[in-house]
């Protein structure tokens, strides 16, 4: 991240936002999460698993959220951790390798909310402030 300077060319901390990506890149990341999303309900479906579960459970990464009572470290960590691709499609890869379905069906439906909340903007988090993601900042400005 780069950070600000002073009229001494000094840091001076952070620069808010400055990891996010704009413009054409953010406009496929969105799209790719939108991908993820497709293509995780149509493995869902495909595998005739419960629609119930995907409903019951389909914002269940979300309750990451509460690591903020922590603070924005922790916070960030935590939801972080949730909303990551690697960790969603491991435990999918999983369930399906060791032939437990539930697992499987899991990992699935936090693709599917992953790729739903890329697509909606809602990116990985900084450790600044929730509304400071790699899609850009969210929230009022």
């Amino acid at each position: 991240m780069t950070t600000s300077t002073s009229r001494l060319d000094l840091p001076t901390g952070p620069v808010i936002g400055a990891g996010s990506v704009t413009g054409g890149v953010q406009l496929i990341l969105r799209l790719e999460g939108g991908a993820v999303l497709a293509a995780a309900a149509a493995f869902y479906f495909n595998a005739g698993f419960s629609w119930v579960l995907f409903a019951v459970l389909f914002l269940t990464p979300d309750l990451s959220m509460l690591g903020y009572l922590a603070g924005p470290r922790i916070g960030a960590a935590a939801y972080n951790l949730v909303h990551t691709y690697a960790v969603a499609l491991a435990l999918a890869g999983a369930g399906f390798f060791a032939g437990l379905p539930l697992v499987e069906a899991v990992g699935v439906i936090f693709l599917a909310h992953i790729g739903f909340d890329r697509a909606l903007g809602y990116g990985l988090k900084y450790r600044s402030a929730f509304a400071d993601t790699h899609l850009g900042r969210i929230g009022r400005r």
